[in-house]
């Protein structure tokens, strides 16, 4: 019986990218355009929660502006320099800064790079099963339903 070694620890920036940049129907997965993503936690075969370690060049957004209604988000800013957008405005981050998004807060979040250098962040979410996210500023959201998203219009046509 031949089993694969598991991966014990690697440099966080050897993991490799994401197949597809974007789980987003278009036109909203161009607009990540310049975001890329090293899964982490998929590398040691964690399935409790999610770590990416994400890349976001000038200019470019880590998602649409969201809320999930149980999954609770981290991220910790490794290098460059973040534009924290929620209800209350813009705040900048920087390296060594971390934000934390309760689920079901009322107060949705995205990260912009409006800087002329990348940015480099941890994110952390768990995968709560049931998960739904809205998105108050396009027309869609999103329900996790068998480890996949599945997206619609916000009258509920699919996408």
């Amino acid at each position: 019986m031949t089993t694969e070694k598991q991966i014990e620890a690697i440099f966080a920036t050897d993991a490799p990218p994401r197949v597809k940049p974007s789980v987003y129907p278009e036109p909203f997965a161009s607009q990540m355009k310049g975001r890329i993503k090293q899964p982490l936690g998929d590398l040691f075969g964690l399935t409790n929660f999610g770590v990416n370690l994400t890349t976001v060049e000038p200019g470019g957004v880590s998602a649409l502006r969201h809320e999930h209604s149980k999954q609770d988000e981290f991220i910790y800013i490794v290098a460059g320099q973040a534009t924290l957008v929620t209800n209350s405005g813009k705040t900048v981050l920087e390296p060594g800064m971390c934000a934390g998004f309760k689920a079901g807060n009322g107060n949705p979040h995205q990260i912009r790079n409006e800087s002329t250098a990348a940015l480099v962040y941890l994110e952390v979410g768990d995968r709560t099963i049931g998960d739904q996210v809205s998105y108050p500023d396009d027309d869609i959201m999103a329900e996790f339903v068998d480890g996949q998203w599945q997206f619609k219009h916000k009258d509920g046509t699919p996408y």
